[in-house]
């Protein structure tokens, strides 16, 4: 069972484009970021500006949640994530050059930008996965540990 919770996570996130992601200021104070991102499998990636407030917070509070979620009125069909994390910053060369790729075939339009010095990237590694599927029944919700 745990698996096939583990494939719906994974082709949820790879069929979605934005998260929202939480991170927590230096003085304590929750913020929300909206990001779009590509997964591998679990595991998501975020580019963003070395310099904003989220890396900001992430350098002094690596733990993060975000989730990932469709704009439907009807309770009774909603599907969403709740996941719980780690973020680190890449710095392998190879990573970065790989991810770069499946974030240029999800999202085409990021070929037509100029290359930037100051974006890195984000990656989360998912500590807990909760799934939601009111289709199933209102409140449903299966949780996995990665």
């Amino acid at each position: 069972m745990t698996e096939q919770i583990k494939n719906k996570i994974c082709e949820y996130l790879a069929n979605h484009y934005y998260l929202n992601l939480a991170t927590v200021s230096p003085d304590g104070r929750p913020m929300a970021h909206t990001m779009a991102y590509v997964s591998e499998r679990e595991i998501v990636y975020l580019a963003t500006n070395k310099n904003t407030r989220k890396v900001q917070n992430i350098m002094q509070n690596p733990q993060v949640a975000f989730t990932v979620d469709e704009d439907d009125p009807d309770w009774f069909d909603m599907k969403a994530l709740q996941v719980e994390g780690k973020a680190t910053i890449v710095a392998s060369e190879e990573e970065l050059r790989e991810v770069g790729e499946i974030m240029a075939a999800k999202f085409p339009v990021i070929a037509d930008l100029p290359p930037d010095p100051d974006t890195i990237m984000i990656k989360i590694e998912p500590a807990v996965v909760y799934y939601l599927d009111y289709s199933i029944e209102f409140g449903h919700r299966e949780s996995v540990n990665f």
